[in-house]
């Protein structure tokens, strides 16, 4: 009877404390808001998607190395002589093409170590939060500004390019080889000439 009196005192007991927080709950503000209307304030520091900045790439390549993942994924072309890419927002001038750029968002872990490498800040973390798709190909994002016709332009220029200059420097081996063998040649000439007898009265 006793154990019987006890297990009731504490089944009831249990219940007023759980009523105590229950009311002292009911009658604090409301912290829920009406999302997707309203959203809350991110950090400043919030990782979520990557943006880069095309404008400022030069195409280095750091972020993609630094990548532990490998989400990222980096062309290049090297630009002619006569081409001027212009520079970055920080005066540094740019060498190389970017002709793919591509970072696949569905890989990414949002460890940021890509960010720091890079030496002219073109990629960072954005506070934008709300990407999902449908189709697992729209999570790879494509940052490249060269349509897939410069991008051939580009290349093909290139090629023709270092074959012009394979084309000169092969001339130039040629040429020197030349040089030397007709050099060679006129040596050993004057080695077998026969020299002029000596006269009398000249010293032996």
């Amino acid at each position: 009877m006793r154990q019987y009196l006890k297990n009731t005192w504490d089944g009831l007991f249990t219940v007023l404390v759980g009523m105590k927080i229950t009311f002292k709950h009911l009658f604090t503000k409301s912290v829920t808001i009406q999302y997707p209307d309203v959203k809350v304030d991110l950090p400043e520091r919030v990782r979520n998607r990557l943006y880069v900045n095309m404008d400022d790439c030069i195409g280095c390549d750091q972020c993609a190395r630094a990548c532990p993942v490998s989400c990222i994924e980096i062309e290049t072309v090297k630009s002619m002589p006569a081409e001027d890419l212009g520079k970055t927002s920080n005066g540094k001038k740019k060498a190389l093409w970017v002709t793919k750029f591509d970072i696949d968002i569905a890989k990414c872990c949002y460890c940021q170590l890509c960010v720091f490498p890079c030496p002219t800040e073109c990629i960072y973390m954005t506070d934008v939060y709300e990407f999902s798709e449908f189709e697992r190909k729209d999570l790879v994002y494509n940052y490249a500004t060269l349509t897939s016709v410069e991008v051939e332009e580009k290349k093909v220029n290139f090629e023709k390019f270092q074959a012009e200059k394979e084309a000169q420097k092969e001339a130039a081996a040629k040429a020197k080889a030349e040089a030397a063998a007709k050099k060679a040649a006129e040596q050993a000439e004057q080695k077998e000439s026969p020299k002029p007898p000596k006269k009398d009265g000249e010293e032996k």
